[in-house]
């Protein structure tokens, strides 16, 4: 019997999806619950399960066709499931994985393996064997594999996530592209993914609809600095995780917000909405486009809360695997260029929200402190901000409460 492969329900802001890659072809064999086909919002990647074991049938939307909720795109026949094993001779497609023919990389490669989790192991010569999995039945995901990579490369610089490798389906880097020829002028169309023509939108829309002004200051790192070496070993012995910087600014921006109320409200029509709650918005730099997944109720995490939610984050958004859910809302947003080298910059406000906090490079630079000259490790913070209804009075004072609390974190704890 042929089974309908249909795009899974969306979202009510999400009205449509583009199919990015079949991982099977007509004839293929699949299992039940095994991708079939990754669909790209203007937010996140879906995956499209088998909805049985069997074979795969037609293919009705092809690779960068547009496609809309419970749309039909493809069918899977469940009764060829028991002769889904034959070879060409008998009437079928020769088995994605025949036993007599060991797969290149992947001979200890354990069975049940999606597409996705088999490319990346293929790609990066590793041994399947070795990698734990976190799924059902101890199924390996694609999280399983990007963490046993993160692992065995070493883990995290201090205070930094590290970038997990591409995943697969991910945009192929330039780097891949050949080489031209001597005295040409190559150029090539790429059509936009539906992220970054969302990312775009919402960049006209806040520089269109915000009177977005930027307010500057610097902190002395030094305190956190400090704090950190002190504590960090201890920190990740108790809560297995790294005590990086940016719990301290999500701290610190959320006392900013309590007595700055202004910074955390959005405008709706001619009314302000001044929230209640701290859904702080971190800004995850991926090979498809920045994505800002939310902290909710940020004003009740810990500071190890804190630290492992972004983690998860980060691996999660390189894999495609944020739910929609995940990126939308925010009462506040926070964005650190400083990772990738960035000495100052003036962020964008990430609609509806106020405000948004930039974060930099530290760099060591002489200070005059007591009328002597010493060095410290500074970073510049930058506040973009609606000025529609922040004052400049309220955007310096927020980022001022800023920097006296990193350079006095003590204060975090006791909220003075």
């Amino acid at each position: 019997m042929s089974i309908e492969i249909k795009v899974p329900g969306l979202p009510e802001s999400v009205s449509e999806a583009t199919v990015v890659t079949w991982h099977k072809q007509p004839g293929d064999a699949v299992a039940r619950d095994e991708n079939l086909v990754d669909l790209e919002t203007d937010k996140v990647v879906l995956e499209v399960p088998s909805p049985a074991d069997g074979v795969m049938g037609e293919i009705k939307a092809g690779e960068g066709d547009t496609v809309t909720a419970d749309q039909v795109i493809g069918s899977v026949d469940d009764s060829a499931a028991a002769g889904a094993g034959k070879g060409a001779d008998g009437g079928g497609k020769e088995p994605a994985q025949d036993k007599d023919k060991p797969q290149a990389g992947t001979a200890t490669e354990p069975p049940g393996f999606s597409p996705a989790v088999r490319r990346l192991v293929e790609e990066h010569g590793l041994d399947a064997a070795a990698i734990e999995g976190s799924g059902p039945g101890g199924r390996v995901t694609k999280e399983d594999v990007l963490r046993h990579m993160e692992s065995a490369s070493g883990g995290e610089r201090e205070g930094e996530p590290s970038a997990p490798a591409p995943a697969a389906g991910d945009a192929p880097q330039a780097s891949a592209a050949p080489a031209p020829a001597p005295g040409t002028r190559p150029e090539r169309r790429v059509p936009m993914t539906r992220l970054r023509q969302r990312i775009a939108e919402r960049l006209v829309e806040a520089q269109q609809t915000a009177a977005m002004l930027t307010t500057f200051n610097e902190v002395n790192m030094q305190p956190v600095m400090d704090l950190r070496a002190r504590y960090k070993e201890r920190f990740e012995k108790v809560h297995d995780i790294k005590l990086g910087f940016m719990s301290f600014f999500v701290k610190a921006s959320i006392e900013a917000l309590k007595r700055f109320p202004a910074v955390n409200a959005s405008i709706d029509g001619k009314d302000i909405i001044y929230h209640g709650y701290h859904d702080i918005g971190i800004a995850v730099s991926t090979d498809r486009g920045l994505v800002v997944p939310v902290l909710r109720d940020a004003e009740h995490m810990s500071f190890a809360d804190i630290e492992g939610t972004i983690v998860d984050f980060g691996r999660r958004a390189q894999a495609g695997k944020l739910a929609i859910d995940e990126l939308t809302g925010g009462t506040f947003s926070i964005t650190n260029g400083g990772i990738f080298g960035s000495l100052l910059s003036t962020p964008i406000l990430n609609p509806p929200q106020s405000a948004i906090l930039g974060m930099h490079k530290i760099q060591e630079r002489p200070m005059a402190e007591n009328g002597q000259v010493v060095v410290r490790p500074m970073m510049y913070l930058a506040l973009s901000y609606d000025h529609r209804i922040v004052d400049g009075k309220e955007a310096v004072s927020f980022l001022v409460t800023i920097k006296d609390m990193l350079e006095d974190p003590a204060r975090l704890l006791l909220e003075v």
